[in-house]
């Protein structure tokens, strides 16, 4: 029995491998299936159970709608990585069939066994912004506003995030557009010179569903507050939130105390409490992408300073006067002012390369890099010598938008803006379209509840601009015409 047994199981192993293998291979993982991607989300990777013949995937691997995207390999594993950010908003498939694996069987057959039809599908965070309210109960109060819910038509697109009884000063989004960090106070502290400005969170309602991170199975409801840093014996100033969102870099004066004024240093997930980061008197600040230094303007110049208290300044730009963005990769935006009274606007990129790409008498009021880093947008103004009525000159800044493309320095207007000095942009993350705002000032006298702008202008109303930033658009000769939203509002800002 034993020998008729050894037999049998022979001819079966024998039988085994002259036919071949006929199982077919099959994709083991798709890292973004019924996931919600952002613009940080760069690449997905599909993981086969088999070496497979790579061509015949290539040639078979459908995305839909089109996603542009390069191909690499690494053994069983195929990364895909986008050319560019996906369109928010938007819904994909991805299918892989009629594609092969690498080895052939032992009959001679051409192709390997064929691969288990695949099919899977992720989507894009919704395209939405937060404003700050400017009339009625809205006045003062953070606004998330969901334009895919409102193309959609399937729910309220707009939700307003904070009570009635607080003013909000300003706000920064964390990364993954689920909370959002703000300063506010009470209506009746918000008076000039008294700065009782607290750091809060509050939620947005969304829940990102992100690759790689864990996925909420109730997401939070939107409007959720919590008290971050109180302003007790400091008055808060300026704030950023770093780009991973786990570090805030608060200026703080100390109220008995004027003298010690400088940077704090906040990070609420270690459950550690604040830490100055030293005497650094400076004015405007912003963190480094990587989260770990910040650049502050200074009398002479910007300094690179670590944020660890009582580490030496990393570096020192002399010149420059301010920094105004940071890219994801490293890159930044500069202004320098120059002896002859011109201001240069500068991109330091991430290998230390640093070029002026414009020159103006005007002013740079902002700058924001596009998601390739290929582009940059600019708030500038160019100045106008006017004759005044008793034939002196007199000089007017006319501020207006541009495009600056990084590789040729070649300098593109899109649009010319109200003279003002205090408006707004903001860039979407797929970096498809521009918001900025129109404040109004106010014609009737300050009263307790006004809101102000950056420079204590008494604000109205203020208009919220929406402008498509399409390539073909952007090539086009022809002038780019802004669409007005219906939404009293200013400082907007698109959700990451």
């Amino acid at each position: 029995m034993a020998i008729a047994l050894i037999v049998v199981l022979c001819l079966l192993i024998g039988i085994s491998i002259w036919g071949g293998d006929r199982t077919a291979p099959r994709v083991r993982e798709f890292t973004w299936q019924d996931k919600q991607i952002g613009a940080e989300d760069t690449a997905f990777i599909l993981t086969f159970s088999r070496p497979m013949e790579q061509s015949s995937v290539v040639a078979n691997l459908k995305i839909q709608p089109l996603l542009p995207g390069k191909i690499s390999w690494a053994g069983r594993t195929m990364a895909y990585t986008l050319l560019k950010p996906a369109p928010y908003g938007s819904k994909y498939n991805v299918n892989l069939e009629k594609a092969y694996e690498k080895f052939a069987g032992s009959r001679g057959q051409q192709k390997g066994n064929a691969l288990a039809p695949f099919s899977g599908t992720f989507r894009v965070r919704d395209r939405a912004f937060v404003y700050i309210g400017v009339e009625g109960e809205e006045k003062g109060r953070l606004i998330l506003y969901n334009l895919t819910q409102q193309r959609n038509g399937s729910q309220q697109p707009k939700t307003i995030l904070t009570p009635p009884n607080f003013v909000v000063a300003d706000f920064k989004p964390y990364p993954q557009g689920d909370r959002i960090l703000f300063s506010a106070a009470e209506w009746t502290d918000n008076k000039p010179g008294v700065f009782k400005q607290q750091l809060y969170t509050v939620t947005t309602g969304l829940n990102p569903q992100s690759p790689g991170a864990e996925s909420q199975v109730t997401p939070t409801s939107p409007g959720k507050i919590d008290l971050l840093l109180d302003s007790k014996d400091y008055q808060n100033m300026r704030f950023d939130l770093s780009a991973d969102g786990q570090t805030i870099v608060v200026q703080r004066l100390n109220r008995q105390n004027l003298s010690q004024f400088g940077l704090w240093v906040l990070r609420p997930n270690t459950k550690t409490p604040p830490t100055p980061l030293g005497d650094q008197p400076g004015g405007d600040f912003l963190i480094q992408s990587d989260g770990q230094s910040v650049a502050i303007a200074q009398e002479q110049g910007v300094a690179i300073l670590p944020l660890v208290p009582g580490e030496k300044p990393l570096d020192f730009l002399p010149g420059f006067g301010l920094v105004l963005n940071f890219a994801r990769d490293g890159s930044a935006a500069m202004v320098k002012f120059n002896a002859d009274s011109t201001r240069s606007l500068f991109v330091d990129n991430n290998q230390g390369v640093r070029q002026e790409v414009f020159r103006t008498q005007g002013s740079i009021l902002d700058a924001k890099f596009d998601p390739t880093v290929s582009t940059l947008y600019c708030l500038l103004t160019e100045l106008q010598v006017l004759k005044g009525e008793d034939g002196d000159d007199e000089y007017q800044e006319q501020p207006y938008l541009a495009a600056i493309d990084l590789k040729t320095r070649k300098l593109k207007p899109l649009l010319l803006l109200p003279q003002q000095r205090d408006i707004h942009m903001s860039v979407s993350p797929d970096g498809l379209a521009l918001m900025f705002d129109q404040p109004i000032a106010s014609t009737v006298p300050t009263q307790d509840n006004t809101l102000t702008t950056s420079d204590g202008q008494a604000i109205g109303t203020s208009r919220l601009w929406f402008l498509a930033l399409t390539p073909s658009k952007l090539e086009s000769d022809a002038p780019l015409e802004p669409e007005e939203l219906p939404l009293p509002g200013f400082r907007p800002r698109w959700l990451p």
